[in-house]
């Protein structure tokens, strides 16, 4: 008898010291999960599963939630400022109009030229810098909401106009070479070095922080030089023209940006002036659309009629023609988009013409030079298709007001 109770002893000891044990690695697997190693044998599903809890993280990051699959290959989308994205009864009319349209998208500013960020990130640099202004509450549940119904979601960051990282890293800052000061455009706008590995790195970081929450595209903008100002007082901290053109710098760039986001299977799309449709120089500001070819999967160029200048074309003023600019702007493009193919095929083994940009221009959606009724933009949206272009358009009003009247339903 004695015996037996000292038996059911043993046994109730030794149960609670296995259900110890288990309590005490759980404990430690919540606590630290690194202790689970790589080399176990991956042949059990429990070692599978410690394999999968201890791998490093991709440095290229997961969207938290998934993009819009599958993509659409053609997209009609509206711009629309933070302001109008944080502003729910504007996103109610906006997807409502979708919904009832030919348009399937939407471009989102995350970053204007105040270079302020308007959703709330995880970055520890980009709060450390003070970058943030939230505009838009939820920007994870507003991506999932376009998602909802079939809306592509474009983000756009505007690069090298940012007034917050001058503020915050003078260092990175065009200079007023005159007085040492910080230089600052027509419009009293300073701008960051386009040189700068740093600033580089920056953006790429602004635009993960969005990819992680499922945005289907980056769109980037103001990827330039300084246009406007006192051009003689221009002073680069890190640009060195003696050793790169502008062009060549900024093809640096677009190659960054292809190598750091890609691999994230976002799409990328960069902003152009429209007459880099036409010109064979740099328009003085780095911008030549074959570079952008190379690395972006879309090439917008912003063929605003409103902004050629007067006598283009013939026009004295080329804003009351928007057909005849737009269909001749992108004709030109993509005679050097079939330049630049039958270059590449000719010099780089196992050259794929699906790997070159597609041309998906910005349309003007707003009165400059001349009213610009449904009627004006139906006209800009018919040069498109005219030049065989079937991968969608984006209009750009800076108000954010889309007529019904403008689209097919």
């Amino acid at each position: 008898m004695k015996k037996s109770i000292f038996k059911n002893q043993t046994l109730i000891i030794g149960i609670i010291i296995c259900l110890s044990l288990i309590i005490w690695q759980v404990w430690r697997f919540n606590n630290n999960s690194s202790i689970f190693s790589k080399g176990q044998n991956s042949n059990s599903t429990s070692s599978r599963i410690l394999f999968i809890i201890s791998a490093s993280p991709s440095p290229s990051p997961i969207p938290v939630y998934p993009r819009l699959s599958p993509a659409p290959s053609v997209v009609k989308a509206v711009y629309l400022t933070s302001y109008s994205a944080g502003n729910p009864q504007k996103i109610d009319e906006i997807i409502k109009l979708i919904d009832e349209t030919e348009l399937n998208g939407v471009v989102i500013d995350i970053k204007d030229y105040t270079g302020k960020v308007a959703f709330e990130t995880q970055s520890d640099l980009l709060k450390n810098l003070n970058a943030e202004e939230i505009k838009i509450k939820d920007f994870d549940l507003l991506v999932k909401k376009f998602h909802e119904h079939n809306i592509y979601v474009i983000t756009r960051i505007a690069v090298f106009q940012d007034l917050n990282l001058v503020k915050q890293k003078p260092e990175v800052a065009v200079k007023n070479k005159f007085t040492g000061g910080i230089w600052k455009d027509r419009k009293g706008i300073s701008w960051v070095d386009p040189a700068s590995k740093f600033v580089w790195d920056y953006n790429v970081e602004v635009a993960k922080q969005a990819i992680n929450l499922g945005v289907d595209e980056i769109n980037f903008d103001y990827i330039r030089f300084p246009s406007d100002g006192d051009m003689e007082a221009l002073a680069y901290p890190v640009f060195d023209e003696s050793q790169l053109s502008k062009s060549q710098q900024l093809e640096k760039f677009f190659k960054y940006l292809n190598e750091n986001l890609k691999p994230t299977g976002v799409k990328l799309s960069v902003d152009l002036f429209g007459l880099s449709t036409i010109n064979n120089d740099d328009l003085g500001i780095g911008q030549k659309i074959e570079p952008a070819y190379l690395y972006f999967d879309y090439v917008c160029p912003m063929v605003y009629p409103s902004h050629y200048a007067k006598g283009f074309i013939g026009y004295q003023n080329p804003a009351q023609y928007p057909y005849e600019v737009i269909d001749y702007s992108l004709e030109k493009a993509l005679i050097k988009r079939e330049n630049l193919i039958k270059e590449m095929a000719s010099t780089t083994p196992d050259f794929a013409t699906s790997s070159i940009g597609i041309l998906r221009p910005w349309l003007q959606a707003f009165d400059l030079g001349a009213d610009y009724t449904p009627q004006m933009i139906r006209k800009e949206i018919q040069a498109v298709y005219d030049n065989n272009l079937y991968y969608g358009w984006y209009l750009w009003d800076p108000k954010n007001v889309y007529s019904p009247a403008i689209f097919q339903h």
